[in-house]
Parts: C-alpha cells; sequence; structure tokens
C-alpha cells in the first residue's frame, strides 16, 4: 500500500487554487505561516478564506498587504517587483523553508526561468519573471512545495487539463490561451480545452502539476481519505471554478501508470535490420521494443512491432520508426498499467560484486533478480558457467 494524492484539474489549475486545495485537505496553515517567514513583506500575511464556487464550497488562499502597501523595506524587495531566477531564489534561500523545500522551489522556478530563455532566446540569467515573479506567485509556490512535503504522498497524479480559450492578457501582450510559457510547462502533459473562455492554467498551476504529478488520467484505484477545494478568483457558475485534492491509500499495491503503445506490422524487411531499429527505439526512449511473428495478407510472414513509451516521446518514436522500417502507417494508444516498486541493490558475492533488481508488493521483496550483464562478467573472470554464477548469487541474497 502506498499515499496516492491526485489533482482534480476538470477547471484548470492556478498555484493559489493548487495551494487552496491542499489547505483544505489538510496542510496547516500556521506551518505555512511558519515556513513563508522571510519571504513576505513588513505587514503582509497569508489568509485561508471559506468561499463557494458554482455551490461548492472551498479554500481560497490569499496573500494579504497591509494599507497602503508600496516598495519593500527591510531589505524586501516591492511586491510587484518583476525578478529574476537569481532574486527568486536568493529570496526562498533566506526563508524559514525547510533545506528540502528551498531546493525544491528553487528547482522550480529555475525550470521556469529556462522555459521563458528558450520562448524568447535570451540567457536564462537575463530573464525576468513578470507575473510568476511578484511575491503572490512566490508564495504561491513555495507553499505549495511545503504542503506537499507535509503530505508526503508516494505517488502524485493528475487528471488531464483543461486549459481554456480565447485569449489572455500578459506583460508581453494578449496572447492565445494557453500562454507560450503554460503550453511550454505542458509539453508531453495530456491537454484539452472545454470551450470555456479565458485562461484557466496559469503557469503557476502548469508548473506546479506538471513538476508532480508522475503519471496523468482519470482517479486511480484508491481509498479516499482527505478532499480538498482550492477556489480561483472567478465564479463564473457554469462549473465549480476549483481544484480539487484527495489523498489516500492506494487500493491496488502497485502503483497505476499510463503508458503508450505503439505497434505496427511489417512483412517487406530485412530481418537484420530489427536489431537496429530497436537499439534505436530504445535511444529515443522507449520503455520496452519486441517483435511477434505474424502471418498477413497472401500467406507473408512478417513481425508485428509494439513499441511501449511515453506519450511525450511519441513523435521521436515515430520517427526512428518511419526512418528506420519499411512500415508507412503506426498505430499508437495510452493504456493503464500497474507497476511494482523496484530498486537496485548491490551484493557482495564470493566471485565479486552482483546488482539485484528487487520488485516490491506493498513493502514486501516478490522478486529478486540478479543482473545478468554482472553474472556473465563474472561468469567469465573465473571460468563458470553463467547458470552458476547465478545460483551462487542468489545464495548470498538470500544469506
Amino acid at each position: 500500500m502506498g499515499r496516492m494524492l491526485y489533482f482534480d484539474c476538470a477547471a484548470g489549475a492556478a498555484g493559489d487554487m493548487v495551494l487552496g486545495a491542499l489547505i483544505d485537505a489538510g496542510a496547516p496553515i500556521d506551518l505555512l505561516r511558519s515556513a513563508l517567514d522571510g519571504l513576505l513583506l513588513p505587514g503582509w500575511r497569508i489568509e485561508a478564506e471559506r468561499v463557494t464556487r458554482a455551490g461548492v464550497a472551498a479554500c481560497k488562499f490569499r496573500l494579504r498587504e497591509p494599507e497602503g502597501a508600496g516598495s519593500g523595506a527591510g531589505g524586501h524587495l516591492s511586491a510587484h517587483h518583476h525578478r529574476t531566477v537569481t532574486e527568486v531564489c536568493a529570496l526562498v534561500r533566506a526563508s524559514a523553508l525547510s533545506q528540502s523545500a528551498k531546493a525544491r522551489t528553487c528547482d522550480l522556478f529555475t525550470r521556469l526561468a529556462e522555459t521563458e530563455a528558450a520562448i524568447h532566446r535570451e540567457p536564462v540569467a537575463d530573464v525576468h519573471l513578470h507575473e510568476v515573479g511578484a511575491l503572490d506567485s512566490i508564495v504561491d509556490i513555495a507553499g505549495s512545495v511545503v504542503a506537499l512535503e507535509w503530505f508526503h504522498p508516494d505517488h502524485v497524479q493528475a487528471s488531464p487539463l483543461n486549459v481554456g480559450a480565447g485569449t489572455v492578457q500578459t506583460a508581453h501582450g494578449r496572447l492565445p490561451v494557453p500562454a507560450p510559457a503554460t503550453a511550454a510547462l505542458l509539453a508531453g502533459v495530456p491537454v484539452y480545452s472545454s470551450g470555456i473562455e479565458g485562461e484557466l492554467v496559469t503557469p503557476t498551476g502548469a508548473l506546479l502539476i506538471s513538476s508532480y504529478a508522475e503519471a496523468f488520467g482519470p482517479l486511480p484505484l484508491m481509498k479516499i481519505d482527505r478532499i480538498g477545494y482550492g477556489a480561483g478568483d472567478r465564479d463564473p457558475g457554469a462549473m465549480p471554478n476549483v481544484v480539487r485534492v484527495m489523498t489516500g491509500e492506494t487500493s491496488a499495491a502497485a502503483a497505476a501508470d499510463r503508458v503508450l503503445v505503439m505497434e505496427c506490422e511489417i512483412d517487406d524487411m530485412n530481418p537484420q535490420l530489427c536489431g537496429p531499429l530497436a537499439e534505436r527505439l530504445y535511444a529515443a526512449g522507449a520503455l520496452e521494443v519486441y517483435f511477434t511473428a505474424v502471418q498477413m495478407k497472401k500467406g507473408r510472414p512478417g513481425v508485428l512491432l509494439t513499441i511501449l513509451g511515453r506519450s511525450a516521446d511519441r513523435d521521436a518514436l515515430a520517427a526512428v520508426v518511419f526512418r528506420e522500417s519499411t512500415t508507412i502507417g503506426l498505430r499508437y494508444q495510452e493504456v493503464d498499467r500497474l507497476c511494482l516498486d523496484r530498486e537496485v541493490r548491490t551484493v557482495q558475492t564470493p566471485l565479486g560484486a552482483v546488482r539485484f533488481k528487487l520488485a516490491r508488493l506493498g513493502g514486501d521483496i516478490v522478486n529478486a533478480a540478479p543482473e545478468f550483464d554482472d553474472c556473465a562478467r563474472l561468469a567469465r573472470e573465473h571460468g563458470l558457467a553463467v547458470k552458476e554464477v547465478q545460483a551462487i548469487a542468489n545464495m548470498a541474497f538470500r544469506d
């Protein structure tokens, strides 16, 4: 069993919505106030307000400024300053966040700066984070990191993201939805538009969800124990403008995952090309490649090429297939799979070190296999059969 945290983004996602949902699900507001000390300007405070969105009760996270708040004092930068990633990370490191939260927050802002730099074709150090460099966005991201650290889930998953439609006003002018930075951050993430006008996914929401979620799809098999709703600013009424987060134990001991399956039949290719094709597919990111003998039309023998991979690698994998094989078509789909938790452990044997691949089911080791390459190497060195080395390695592991 493992702890699962699932983000339901049917109404999109923004940084304050994510943080509001995490607070509503149980993340202590006092913990956030203590951790964010050093980021806030004098007199500023964070609040978790109860609101309703289309009849659904939710938590609205707010950063409140004192009356007449202006430029910073005591060494702080102003609330709406367009900061560089260096300035943001300096603020984060001066805060009361844990060392791990500081590192994760700076990693997130570095990723954002690299995304902006690629869009504007300028050095990362010169990129000014406009809306996302404002104090409220920094607090949204840092606060979400703290809250997720408090939940400490084993797995994080999310639904496909509803990005909205139309245009949005930004520091760079009016841009199509999703804005360029948001679209770049969501590369490889399942997205769609329900037709609702407006920006439903902001850069901060895209950054958090795409960085933390390890898989995207429908609600996984789990036993829910906490539910939180984080509200956005608007209340359009057509649907609740909220991010919903659900936490609980995974009902299946293996974690659910989404995998891309690509297939094609080939009956007119030299079989010697199958080996190089597989090698190039693995180099392009394939998780698994295999060939199955099939009987094709007119009685011709052929092979069914099957590739398992990630959605983000689809185009790269397809390019390899079309370049390295004779097929002119390729099918693909996404499917669910269950994966055991895996780790690699080195075991000392009388012949030398052997790596073991371990698979766990609910914390229990259910499979332990010695690395074949290690066994083959030791077999050559000691003049033994590989199966003898495997037997010695398995005995050393049991001992």
